[in-house]
């Protein structure tokens, strides 16, 4: 039987815009974001994966305003773009100045960009009270400027600054503004939302007002996140018929940051089917892409962010993933794989034995389990009682492989630990402490004994027990620890509450997470630095040895 949804009615409002264009400033709007810091070389980094990606238009900064941006203007001098444009930012001329003299509109020009954005002025309050200049003498600036930039550079657009605060309290001046800029020879009128207070509904009716005023001349939308509303009203500026949309990857931006590309990509054009210059298969690299902008701004990825987010197709509820085996679109509104991201089946107290198959099916797909067989009541009852004790694998896959596996009875240790003992000494308020350990192991019989100086006591552990087994399995010397978290379960104990501990390990090809669980702390870090291992070499197909 057929299932499938129709498409519902177009709204009787303006026509769809054929094709939005996308202006990507994370390298200016974005590298405002409290925290992050891109040097020029990051700079360049990033602006070549977008112009890859094949962005429209690429915000390069701010040339003169820092010795950074003026570095990195030069350096993209040599640019070999075959789609991508990059832009040039900066103000109006200062007041009480000749715009053919002013010396910021003088570095935009000579910046090597393709095409300037210039912002001014289009609130009141801000042109009598931040520039505290007369209405007059703002519209002759956005004029002059504009008309100035244009005989120098063949694209300039106009960021109309606070135009919906604007808007909203003297509407008459705001769109006098919009027509200085757009009789000075503007390429796009560009309604900011600065402050980040508007919402869809009073946005779109001025976006609107603005598409019949202006007819023909290009409307683009920079909205901010403050009422969490930036992707929101984006796409509610190009219902109204905004062609034209700036935003930042990953949403990065001052205060609570931009509209987010990833998620304006994805919803212009699998839910409103407007292109936006995306071939499906770029599509595809969205993950990549916001994984690649994390990593240069030295920012941990949201697990939760919509479409390319690590949780964003996770499901953990059993009835959630009985259904999603039966029809992945039952609880999935588009298919992961359409922006580079995946399902994600999470095992927890939760967990049903739907979940138990969905999991193992991802990580051995050869086991061929059926709902029916002991092994997946008995593992998700382990599982459970695990939880109950404070473990969680939803995090942690490779503890959750090892857990099957023992249930599968297809699990041999490849070694077993005898003792380990860890000296953390500190001498003197000011000193460093000293972390040591010492570990002895049997592998096949025989006894194995290292020690190893480390960075805490953890990192000293995780070195001496590998140590100790790297004669025996020499591909544990290409593995190391990425990652540590702790947890605290409950804190009515205090210093006697059970831990939690989650790692990370690589092997420079690979990644995969343990979880161990104890009222001690070095014993729960044991616990997941013995999974990792075991995980490591199972993923190797290493045979554990014969008794």
């Amino acid at each position: 039987m057929n299932h499938s949804c129709a498409e519902p009615a177009a709204l009787p409002t303006l026509p769809l815009p054929g094709r939005v264009q996308l202006f990507d400033t994370t390298l200016r709007d974005g590298a405002q974001t409290a925290g992050i810091s891109f040097s020029a070389a990051d700079k360049v980094r990033i602006a070549e994966r977008l112009a890859d990606f094949g962005m429209d238009w690429i915000e390069g900064g701010w040339p003169g305003a820092s010795p950074k941006d003026t570095l990195f203007f030069e350096k993209m001098r040599d640019r070999h773009w075959s789609r991508s444009r990059l832009v040039a930012f900066g103000s109006t001329a200062r007041p009480g100045g000749d715009a053919a003299a002013d010396q910021g509109l003088q570095q935009l020009m000579s910046s090597g960009a393709d095409a300037v954005c210039l912002f001014g002025k289009s609130w009141d309050l801000h042109v009598s009270k931040a520039l505290g200049i007369s209405l007059q003498e703002n519209l002759q600036l956005v004029h002059d400027s504009i008309a100035v930039m244009k005989r120098h550079v063949e694209t300039v657009f106009f960021d109309a600054e606070h135009f919906f605060d604007g808007y909203r309290c003297n509407a008459g001046y705001a769109l006098q503004v919009l027509e200085a800029a757009d009789a000075a020879g503007a390429d796009a009128l560009v309604l900011c939302d600065t402050n980040g207070g508007s919402i869809p509904f009073p946005l779109f009716e001025a976006v609107a007002q603005v598409k019949r005023r202006f007819g023909t001349q290009t409307i683009g939308i920079h909205a901010h996140n403050d009422c969490e509303m930036a992707v929101a009203n984006s796409v509610a500026a190009v219902r109204a018929g905004a062609t034209h949309v700036q935003g930042t990857i990953n949403g990065l931006g001052e205060r609570c940051g931009n509209t987010n590309l990833i998620s304006l990509m994805a919803v212009l054009k699998l839910k409103v089917g407007i292109d936006c210059g995306v071939s499906d298969e770029k599509l595809s690299e969205l993950a990549s892409l916001s994984q690649f902008v994390n990593e240069m701004a030295n920012r941990l990825p949201w697990q939760h962010q919509p479409f390319v987010g690590q949780n964003a197709f996770a499901h953990k509820g059993g009835i959630h993933v009985s259904a999603v085996r039966k029809q992945r679109d039952l609880y999935e509104h588009i298919d992961p794989l359409r922006v580079g991201n995946r399902q994600r089946i999470l095992v927890s107290d939760q967990a049903g034995r739907s979940n138990i198959l969905s999991k193992m099916q991802q990580l051995e797909p050869e086991a061929g389990l059926s709902a029916d067989e002991p092994t997946v009541a008995e593992a998700l009852k382990r599982i459970k009682e695990l939880e109950a004790m404070g473990y969680a694998f939803e995090g942690a896959d490779a503890s959750f492989l090892l857990l099957l596996r023992r249930s599968m009875g297809r699990f041999q240790r490849h070694f077993e630990l005898v003792r380990f003992r860890v000296y953390d000494e500190k001498r003197g308020h000011h000193e460093a402490p000293e972390s040591e350990a010492t570990v002895q192991v049997r592998v096949a019989g025989q006894l194995r004994h290292a020690a190893a100086l480390g960075n805490g006591p953890v990192n000293a552990m995780d070195r001496a027990l590998r140590a100790a087994l790297v004669d025996a399995y020499p591909g544990l010397e290409e593995m190391f620890l990425t990652d540590f978290k702790v947890r605290v379960l409950t804190t009515k104990e205090a210093t006697e509450a059970a831990v939690r501990v989650l790692i990370e390990s690589s092997d420079g090809a690979n990644k995969w997470n343990t979880v161990g669980v104890s009222t001690d702390v070095l014993e729960a870090a044991y616990r997941a630095l013995n999974d990792a291992i075991e995980y490591k070499l199972v993923y190797d197909g290493v045979p554990a040895p014969a008794e």
